[in-house]
């Protein structure tokens, strides 16, 4: 029998770690970003500055003043206005230890001086800088020089970097609740970005602009705005889906139901799965839409991961319009009215009454086939001075619009309901599928759009067609002559 062996003994040792390389400082990083949208600029590449942006959204929590300073200093000469002015809007820095370069040990960086997109990229980190920091008054002086000076340039590689500045100005005067006052700016800076042919700052101001206007509860003119606004294919999936979700808002309020829902599901849908608040709010209003529309969203819809508690407030009200309970529905109404009020849902709270009473009264008409409008009075909790009158005025508007299929009994004040058919006897059926092979096909057009190939492909893609041609050519005439001397022979 074989011995047994002592694992313990026979292990070798675990070799050492290997020794990890510090991390470069928030100032090195910023050099790199400067140094990538400058190549970006030189090569007339969009795609370098749009991952400049990307990279400095990463960055901007460990950004401090030493760092902010530090870059400018880099980036712009000393000599140049954008340097004074954007130096004199930082605050004062504590004193401590610069974050020295020594850190992360990296070949020097260095950049060329005088380029717009630099100037440009200096600014809006100064501006992301102050806002993040609560410097609202700097920021706004910040973020209308970087305007004045974004209406001299016309270059393709700066629209990037314009759409940021054009969000974080608008962002700064809400945060002051000053929105109104830069409507016009908003207005003519669209106005120049079409003639421009900047369709990412068309894309970006339209929806500021809209958002400009449902906050002040002008939807009729934003609804004109977005109706006259030049259209285009979408360039950036964050705007499209704030563009969907304004759209819903305005389709809600104008009682286009059906185009509100399929705008603020497309919206919830599109956005990335971090946008967390952004898809709270697209399920909020899709929920007070589909209810609108007299649809139960399923229980799911309340259970996705991160929304359950933010969404509680409308699984109680969608409880409440399912029971069809009107003394419930008000008690909810009344309970979470601050966080209605809060969401901008309120009024449409208010609509849901008319939809509780009809989803009551189709519960009834289910569970009997004759009863006396007294007794439906009773059950829906009507508090009017003639509940009778008001009940029989109810079935009476439900059966004209399809919701039952009751027929009245005036004399004996009876509601008589007829037997419920076969549900797959109608055109039901095909209805619900058409919209599920609707919804498909948008879905695989959507996609197919989304393809992205690298550019010039197609002409590569020719060229290399024609020089497989001209080669085949070449040899079948060569071929054609040596066959030609022999008959010579």
């Amino acid at each position: 029998m074989p011995e047994d062996v002592e694992m313990n003994d026979s292990q070798p040792t675990a070799a050492p770690p290997p020794a990890t390389t510090p991390a470069a400082s928030t100032l090195q990083h910023l050099k790199e970003i400067a140094s990538v949208i400058e190549v970006g600029s030189l090569t007339k590449e969009v795609r370098r500055i749009s991952r400049a942006v990307r990279l400095t959204v990463a960055l901007r929590r460990r950004l401090a003043v030493r760092d902010v300073a530090a870059f400018l200093a880099f980036a712009l000469p000393h000599s140049s206005e954008a340097f004074a002015r954007l130096s004199s809007l930082l605050p004062k820095d504590d004193g401590s230890e610069m974050d020295v370069d020594s850190a992360a040990p990296a070949a020097q960086v260095s950049i060329k001086h005088g380029l717009p997109e630099i100037e440009i990229y200096c600014y809006l980190l100064v501006l992301i800088f102050l806002i993040d920091n609560k410097k609202y008054d700097e920021a706004k002086a910040c973020a209308s020089a970087n305007i004045t000076r974004l209406k001299n340039l016309n270059r393709r590689t700066v629209d990037v970097l314009a759409s940021r500045v054009y969000t974080y100005y608008s962002y700064v005067h809400e945060l002051t609740n000053s929105l109104a006052e830069i409507r016009g700016t908003l207005l003519a800076l669209h106005r120049m970005a079409t003639l421009h042919r900047d369709e990412l700052g068309q894309e970006t101001l339209l929806n500021l602009l809209l958002r400009n206007y449902l906050h002040y509860n002008l939807y009729d003119q934003a609804e004109k705005l977005r109706s006259k606004a030049p259209r285009f294919e979408a360039h950036s999936n964050q705007q499209f889906c704030r563009y969907l979700f304004y759209l819903g808002k305005i389709r809600t309020i104008q009682l286009e139901y059906t185009d509100a829902k399929e705008s603020l599901l497309q919206a919830a849908r599109k956005a990335p799965t971090t946008a967390r608040g952004f898809r709270v709010q697209c399920n909020k209003w899709a929920i007070i839409v589909r209810l609108l529309l007299g649809e139960i969203p399923e229980r799911t819809v309340f259970m996705q991961k991160g929304m359950k508690a933010a969404l509680a407030p409308y699984f109680e009200l969608t409880n409440a319009v399912r029971v069809g309970d009107l003394e419930l529905f008000r008690a909810v109404a009344e309970k979470f009215a601050s966080t209605f009020s809060a969401d901008r849902t309120r009024n449409l709270i208010v609509r849901l009454r008319h939809n509780v009473i009809r989803t009551g009264l189709r519960n009834i008409s289910i569970s009997y086939s004759r009863i006396s409008l007294a007794d439906i009075a009773k059950k829906l909790r009507l508090d009017s001075e003639n509940p009778v009158a008001d009940a029989e005025s109810i079935v009476a508007k439900a059966i004209r619009d399809g919701a039952i299929d009751a027929t009245i009994d005036h004399a004996n004040c009876w509601m008589v309901s007829k037997e419920t058919g076969d549900v797959y006897s109608t055109n039901e059926p095909q209805i619900a599928f058409n919209s599920r092979i609707a919804f498909c096909l948008n879905m695989h057009n959507e996609a197919v759009k989304a393809l992205r190939f690298p550019p010039n492909s197609h002409k590569e893609k020719e060229s290399a067609e024609k020089r497989r041609e001209r080669l085949q050519q070449e040899e079948e005439l060569a071929k054609h002559m040596a066959e030609e001397d022999d008959d010579d022979f």
